[in-house]
């Protein structure tokens, strides 16, 4: 946590003294657009072992604090810190036993996501862009059951954003797409061997905020 208010202290050292400072609540879901194929596991022995793939993205949960320094009337700078859960269900299916049946294992995470917003008005519109940091808090999966099976998340993963806002007296409704330059699944580990399932992962964010104080 330190290293996430060393940071945004750092962003928002870049917005000139005479800057308008207001800070605000943001809550939202996440739709994610995964590009994913099936893994053949390998056992210890050199043997298949395991066919894994993704069977269902959930809603992801997304809520936290912004902090909007004005630039003039159009131009202005957006750090926020926001918590995010998502989940994802599996698709296992046994390669040892021809009779076992395919299971639903389900993996929950949870990041810190950091966007640094640089955004432009146009009257109640906003467009936005910027870069992001995810980090790594915690998650739980049920596909531990499994034998070597290991979670290895980075610390820290970074992508972009960019996207519409529109800001309605103190609320503001926004549309963004997010990026990333991890590929997904890329902490699955089966006895130290990586199984990334597909390309860099994607998704929709829809949320609603509010400001407190005037513009």
């Amino acid at each position: 946590m330190k290293k996430v208010i060393v940071f945004l202290a750092c962003l928002l050292s870049l917005a000139p003294a005479y800057a308008q400072l207001r800070i605000g609540l943001r809550a939202g879901l996440s739709t994610s657009d995964l590009q994913v194929a099936p893994a053949t596991v390998v056992g210890p022995g050199g043997l298949d072992y395991l066919k894994l793939a993704v069977d269902e993205a959930h809603f992801g949960l997304q809520g936290g604090l912004v902090i909007q320094a004005s630039l003039g009337k159009r131009l202005l700078l957006q750090p926020e810190v926001l918590f995010n859960s998502n989940k994802v269900d599996y698709r296992v299916e046994d390669l040892t036993d021809p009779t076992a049946p395919t299971t639903i294992k389900s993996e929950k995470y949870q990041n810190l996501d950091i966007p640094f917003i640089v955004g432009y008005r146009l009257g109640p519109l906003r467009l936005q862009a910027g870069p992001e940091a995810h980090i790594f808090l915690n998650s739980t999966s049920g596909l531990t059951d499994y034998e070597g099976y290991k979670q290895d998340f980075q610390k820290a993963t970074f992508g972009w954003i960019a996207g519409l806002g529109l800001d309605i007296w103190n609320f503001m409704l926004d549309a963004r797409y997010e990026g990333n330059f991890t590929k997904f699944g890329d902490h699955i580990t089966f006895y130290d061997k990586t199984y990334d399932l597909g390309d860099p992962p994607s998704r929709w964010l829809f949320s609603l905020g509010y400001l407190f104080g005037k513009r």
